[in-house]
């Protein structure tokens, strides 16, 4: 990398960071960025997996105030991300490349819909359950599960897909759910990159650089995050949402 391209690096990861944290979707940000400077496909996805995991710490520490009392929600969700990101890690592997990007967009529309229609669905549920499950019963965990498949793989917008499943299936309020979301896709990233440090080809100097900015941007995009309503942060979901289905139609 030259000095510039290696200032692009740092940049994406400060975005992505903060994008990751607020609603999902950073390595859309980086990925492309890694692919620009002139790294190969699976070589960018895997060093951006690792550079992305102290972002996603970094923005978990920063939503501590809304995990507080989650801790038996985050151990069994934690569970499924675990084992989802271990077997989506292998995929990425043994694989052709590029596999999955045809159902990505699909994925990311089913989330978007499923995060518009939340608070009906959550009522029509709730209308028909005198109580939800604490923790999202099987259909979260088989669901949790398949996300962390999908972002040890690829991971674009998981964080998306995360939020829409736990705001439907679980009774809480959509910032405390970020903050679960958080501790899953950094969950999710760090088992996924522990896999590819062994076993595939990793650009070092671009995950210091990655890490480094999206540390800064998991920091900014709690502080932002956390003061917006649930309203104004499902019309986020949807802006990032979208924005990432066009920038992966159009690739």
């Amino acid at each position: 990398m030259t000095g510039w391209e290696a200032v692009g690096v740092l940049l994406a990861g400060v975005f992505a960071g903060g994008i990751n944290t607020v609603v999902g979707s950073g390595t859309l940000i980086t990925f492309p960025v890694l692919l620009a400077v002139g790294y190969p496909p699976v070589v960018a996805n895997v060093s951006n997996t690792l550079g992305l995991v102290p972002g996603s710490v970094a923005g978990a520490i920063g939503y501590r105030r809304e995990l507080t009392g989650q801790l038996g929600r985050i151990l069994r969700l934690g569970v499924a991300s675990l084992l989802g990101g271990v077997v989506g890690a292998v995929l990425l592997l043994v694989l052709p490349p590029g596999a999955f990007e045809a159902i990505v967009p699909v994925l990311i529309v089913v989330a978007l819909v499923l995060v518009i229609v939340q608070p009906w669905l959550a009522r029509k549920l709730a209308e028909r359950e005198s109580e939800r499950p604490a923790h999202g019963g099987v259909a979260l965990f088989a669901g949790v599960f398949a996300t962390g498949v999908y972002g040890g793989y690829f991971g674009a917008a998981q964080g998306v897909v995360l939020l829409a499943l736990m705001g439907i299936l679980m009774d809480d309020n959509l910032q405390r759910i970020n903050g679960i979301k958080n501790v899953l896709a950094a969950l999710v990233n760090l088992v996924s990159g522990v896999i590819f440090i062994f076993v595939a080809d990793v650009a070092w100097p671009a995950v210091a650089l990655i890490a480094a900015g999206a540390t800064v941007g998991g920091v900014v995009g709690a502080k932002i995050g956390r003061k917006l309503s649930p309203a104004v942060l499902r019309g986020v979901i949807v802006v990032v949402g979208t924005a990432a289905i066009i920038q992966l139609l159009t690739r």
